[in-house]
């Protein structure tokens, strides 16, 4: 039985409706430590030492991802509310275009200065060439990343929670076993840790973004956007503290 936003919630229907999202977030958790689990067992303590000094500034860019998703969602929702399906549309258009541009320049902005920036966060001379590596592929696939952000939250205003839980899921596997494949078969080291990653990042960012293109059964599709910078004002603050949360 498919479950709106607008219906009344009782325990179990709320349960029904959350838990979806709560293994989403549990499940996140689990594969986000595989790259260090490979890389630690099969290349070596000084890139795992590298990976994990320099991953927190990859994880504060694409926390801009959670923070649009968040607030944005509850601009989406207020809209949808509202009885204004069409303008809500356009606000959700508007978030995934904002996101694709900040992934776009962030990442353009990062990677020339990444050697100063693993100095900065206390990269000693066996460790600089593994963080430029590690964060320069992950920065490369920014977008997808911080689309997988946005989209783990949009999907509950579209009343889609188990297709978000499922998309996670396959990313998540898909990260599992390339970490594998690159790290313990092919020997790629920190290389194939930051590409596996990527590619499940492609997976969770870039299957939502063509479900939403496409006409779907959902309350949100991809239109021609409508360029609110007062609602994206909003957004970014509504969805400050889970950056914050990210960040931290």
């Amino acid at each position: 039985m498919n479950i709106q936003l607008s219906d009344h919630f009782d325990y179990k229907k709320l349960f029904r409706f959350v838990l979806p999202s709560i293994c989403m977030m549990v499940f996140t958790s689990i594969y986000s430590v595989v790259d260090g689990f490979f890389v630690s067992n099969y290349v070596g303590k000084t890139p795992f030492a590298s990976l994990n000094l320099i991953y927190p500034l990859v994880q504060i860019i694409a926390s801009l991802g959670f923070m649009l998703g968040a607030g944005g969602s509850a601009i989406v929702g207020k809209t949808m509310g509202e009885g204004d399906k069409e303008r809500a549309n356009k606000y959700f258009s508007m978030l995934v275009i904002a996101t694709i541009v900040i992934a776009t320049v962030s990442s353009a902005v990062t990677i020339p200065f990444l050697r100063p920036l693993s100095i900065l966060m206390g990269a000693d001379e066996s460790m600089i060439e593994h963080c430029i590596t590690y964060a320069t592929i992950l920065l490369i696939g920014m977008l997808p990343f911080m689309l997988q952000n946005l989209f783990q939250a949009l999907m509950i205003t579209a009343q889609k929670p188990h297709l978000g839980f499922a998309v996670t899921v396959l990313a998540g596997c898909t990260n599992m076993f390339l970490d594998w494949l690159f790290m313990a078969v092919f020997e790629w080291g920190v290389a194939g840790a930051a590409i596996a990653t990527t590619i499940s990042q492609i997976v969770g960012g870039i299957i939502p973004l063509i479900y939403f293109l496409r006409p779907n059964s959902s309350q949100l599709r991809l239109v021609k956007p409508v360029f609110d910078f007062r609602a994206l004002g909003q957004a970014c603050a509504n969805g400050s503290s889970e950056m914050m949360s990210s960040i931290s």
